[in-house]
């Protein structure tokens, strides 16, 4: 098994001087009059950009729907349910209020379409129709939705239900929403369904239903293709928006503004300030091999050990980067059978000897102990090394 590898990158970035640094800049941004809360991330690295009394625990209206498309994300992706599977409405999923697609109890839909519906129309009857079709009840949902919180290390975060309706010990932070937000974009089919504008349900049939996406930037704001948008009395109007231009995503959240312009604005002047000022150079993809793994007793002789996340470094425009090196550490205690994408390491970004950047390292295949026959032939191989 390969122990801890040292790869060195000369990276070397020049850009002209901008007239306004990005520090200036920053301090000219203030929304405390326009909203109560609001950050901008940049996703690959997670660093902030800005932030304004991003650590306040407010309701986070149906931006909630965020964790529970992750959920859904991950049963999908881990084989549970099947996008043209046909999901069965309950008459508690048909009953909710608010932002719906107007679900009868007994109807059947696929999973596609009540995705779309919540990523587009926010649709509260279909989230919870594919809370129950996974966990069985919304409450269980609910249940595994704070112990995705609590896996994130999210602090200031609690669920109460699946839609972000108005409900007792429902809150969470600017800052968690983000946080949030980054975890759902790993899934990177999650933008096929956000990025819809329009679409039509049950198309072709008396009850067509017309879906518009909530979120307006979609359509006005070049590079939007999520995320959330919500809307209560309460928590009155909330956003988390993600936008990608060359290879950089930067995720944009504002709660507690007073009205969908002054949301879209405050947003729209993170999003400029972002691009304006930064700029990221992807040092991996997620996905990318990195090294390979070599098991005794295993039963294959090598398999690749590859990035769980996009790997980047987040740079101000105008200035230069010193020398990055990178560092695996592989596990020294791991045992058969491992299966894909089971953590195996760490890849360490550094600058000046300093850590900037973690990322889990996950084999790429499952790992199972070898059969009689491998280990005859590998104690056998062993035997004659030693005999060199």
């Amino acid at each position: 098994m390969k122990k801890t590898v040292l790869l060195l990158f000369a990276v070397l970035f020049f850009v002209s001087n901008l007239s306004l640094s990005a520090n200036e800049q920053s301090k000219e941004l203030s929304f405390s009059d326009e909203a109560k809360s609001a950050i901008l991330i940049e996703r690959d690295t997670g660093e902030i950009l800005y932030q304004d009394n991003a650590e306040e625990m407010l309701p986070p209206a149906s931006m909630t729907k965020m964790m529970t498309l992750l959920l859904i994300m991950e049963a999908i992706e881990e084989g549970k349910i099947a996008l043209d599977e046909q999901v069965r409405v309950s008459e508690y999923a048909a009953s909710m209020g608010g932002s719906q697609i107007f679900l009868e109890a007994g109807e059947e839909m696929s999973v596609d379409d009540l995705l779309k519906a919540i990523a587009v129309a926010s649709g509260n009857d279909a989230s919870v129709a594919l809370a129950e079709r996974i966990a069985g009840s919304e409450p269980s949902f609910v249940e595994k939705m704070n112990q995705k919180v609590k896996k994130l290390g999210l602090k200031n975060t609690n669920f109460a239900n699946t839609t972000g309706l108005p409900a007792e010990n429902h809150y969470s932070t600017a800052h968690d929403m983000a946080v949030i937000a980054r975890e759902l974009l790993k899934h990177e089919n999650i933008t096929q369904y956000t990025s819809i504008y329009e679409d039509y349900l049950r198309k072709g049939t008396e009850d067509e239903f017309w879906l518009v996406n909530t979120n307006r930037l979609i359509k006005f704001y070049q590079g939007v293709d999520g995320l959330k948008t919500g809307y209560t009395s309460k928590a009155k109007y909330c956003l988390t928006a993600t936008a990608k231009k060359d290879d950089m995503r930067l995720v944009a959240v504002v709660m507690g503004a007073e009205t969908p312009k002054t949301r879209n604005h405050i947003i729209s002047q993170l999003l400029d300030y972002g691009f304006s000022q930064y700029k990221t150079e992807q040092l991996f993809t997620r996905g990318e091999k990195v090294t390979d793994l070599s098991l005794p007793k295993a039963n294959k002789d090598r398999v690749d050990v590859i990035t769980e996340d996009a790997v980047s470094l987040l740079l101000k425009k105008g200035e230069s980067s010193e020398d990055i090196t990178t560092e695996l550490h592989m596990s020294k205690e791991l045992a058969l059978p491992l299966e894909a994408n089971s953590e195996v390491g760490k890849l360490l970004i550094k600058l000046d000897d300093q850590v900037i950047s973690e990322t889990n390292l996950l084999v790429a295949e499952d790992l199972e102990q070898a059969s009689l026959w491998r280990l005859i032939k590998y104690s056998w191989r062993e035997l004659l090394k030693s005999g060199r």
